[in-house]
């Protein structure tokens, strides 16, 4: 299942809550609709994000956790998503999206590759992203989104404080070694933090390691999940991590 998150794609865009937390419950309800207990459940950038809040929320409904270049692990960001966290972008996101602009590929391009953004996957997926804002609703809803997550600084939500409790799930982490939009060593510190866990750095890719290489990207993750066993983690045992907190 690969699901358009409220306020993405051609999924609804209203005004509510657009945290990790409701996205997290969000997907918990769609899979539980089709039928399904539990998953291994797969998250990019956001959806990194997501895929976290999920195991955290709902462990019992997480067979293995895939973080693929995600968000939640470290401050830093790219200056285009700080920017746009700022205030006032609400009222200059309509400027930049019109569709003149739009329709005026190269410049955008040229822009994008201002902030390190190299020809390829990387600026095929953000231009696609860039696209999709072409009404006000979904402007709105990348903004709502945006910040729950990041402001000028970079990165305001982490999950390096409970990443010990990843360990409790067979976890697998997909970076690209030239990302721009996060760090790669966000990646290497969170397989550091989450013991069992697997690291798979794809050189020559960027932001989207799974357009990049996406014969890899497979293979690796039909691979983990054929060599590994879903989580089974009972309410007693995560009552007993959640007490003892953190290792020193």
């Amino acid at each position: 299942m690969a699901p358009d998150l409220l306020g993405h794609g051609h999924s609804a865009k209203p005004r509510g809550d657009y945290s990790l937390g409701a996205y997290a419950s969000g997907v918990r309800d769609l899979v539980a609709a089709l039928g399904h207990d539990h998953a291994t459940v797969v998250g990019h950038s956001l959806g990194g994000g997501v895929a976290m809040q999920l195991a955290y929320q709902f462990p019992e409904r997480c067979d293995r956790l895939v973080l693929v270049s995600s968000g939640g692990l470290g401050r830093e960001v790219n200056l285009l998503l700080r920017a746009a966290a700022l205030p006032g972008a609400e009222f200059v996101l309509p400027l930049v999206c019109a569709a003149g602009l739009r329709d005026a590929g190269d410049a955008v391009w040229h822009t994008l590759g201002r902030f390190g953004l190299s020809a390829g996957p990387d600026l095929e997926e953000l231009w696609n992203g860039y696209a999709s804002l072409a009404d006000r609703d979904a402007q709105s809803a990348f903004i709502h989104t945006l910040r729950t997550i990041v402001d000028g600084g970079g990165q305001r939500v982490s999950a390096t404080d409970r990443l010990y409790l990843a360990g409790e799930v067979p976890t697998l982490i997909v970076w690209g070694d030239s990302d721009p939009i996060i760090p790669v060593e966000h990646g290497i510190a969170a397989h550091e933090a989450i013991p069992g866990s697997r690291l798979e750095v794809f050189e020559d890719a960027g932001h989207f390691p799974h357009r990049s290489d996406p014969v890899r990207f497979a293979e690796t993750l039909i691979e983990f999940v054929e060599r590994t066993v879903p989580a089974d983690v009972d309410d007693d045992r995560w009552r007993e991590l959640l007490r003892a907190g953190a290792p020193d």
